[in-house]
C-alpha cells in the first residue's frame, strides 16, 4: 500500500510517499510508541489507487475502516481522527491555520473547516491524534529526514505481534 503511494500528488512539495514517510518519522522522532507511528505512516491511504473502500472520498474514514481490521482499534482510530484533529486545531489555536500548506488550506474548508468535535476530543487517544496532526503537517519538507519503507514494515510487524485487548 505504501509503495502505491509514490506518485500520488496531494500536496505539491512532496508526493504521498514522501509524505507518509516523513511523517512516520516525525512521530519515531517524537518519541511515539510503534501504533503511532504505524498510524502516521498510514494516515493518508485512501489516496493509493490500491485502496477499494467506498469511503474513498472521506480519505479518513478509508483509513480508518482499511487500518483497523489489520492492525488494531487504536491505529485505525488515530489515522481516521487526523481531520477531525485539523479542524479542532484551526479551530482552538490562533495562527494554526497560518501554518497550512495551500493544499491543507483547501482541504480544510472541504472538510468543513474549523471546528470542535466533542466526541473525539473526550476520546482517550485524542492527545496522540493531536500529536499525528502534527506530523502530517511536518512532513511536506522535499528532502526531509524519512523512514524507509522497511522501516514501516518493520514498525508494522511489532505492532502485530503486540497482544490486543
Amino acid at each position: 500500500m505504501l509503495r502505491s503511494l509514490r506518485d500520488v500528488w496531494d500536496e505539491t512539495a512532496v508526493d504521498d510517499l514522501d509524505h507518509a514517510l516523513q511523517a512516520a518519522a516525525r512521530a519515531l522522532e517524537d518519541g511515539a510508541d510503534d501504533e503511532l507511528v504505524l498510524a502516521a505512516a498510514m494516515h493518508d491511504l485512501a489516496h493509493s489507487p490500491l485502496c477499494d473502500s467506498p469511503d474513498r472520498a472521506r480519505h479518513d474514514v478509508a483509513a480508518r475502516q482499511w487500518l483497523t481490521p489489520r492492525y488494531g482499534e487504536r491505529v485505525g482510530w488515530l489515522a481516521g481522527a487526523h481531520v477531525a484533529a485539523k479542524r479542532y486545531l484551526a479551530a482552538t489555536e490562533p495562527g494554526y491555520s497560518d501554518g497550512l500548506s495551500g493544499v491543507s488550506e483547501v482541504s480544510l474548508r472541504a472538510q468543513g473547516g474549523p471546528d470542535v468535535d466533542a466526541e473525539m476530543t473526550s476520546h482517550p487517544w485524542w492527545p496522540d491524534a493531536l500529536r499525528l496532526r502534527r506530523y502530517d503537517d511536518a512532513a511536506k519538507q522535499p528532502g526531509a529526514r524519512a523512514l524507509t519503507i522497511d522501516e514501516v514494515i518493520e514498525v508494522a510487524a511489532r505492532v502485530l505481534q503486540t497482544p490486543r485487548p
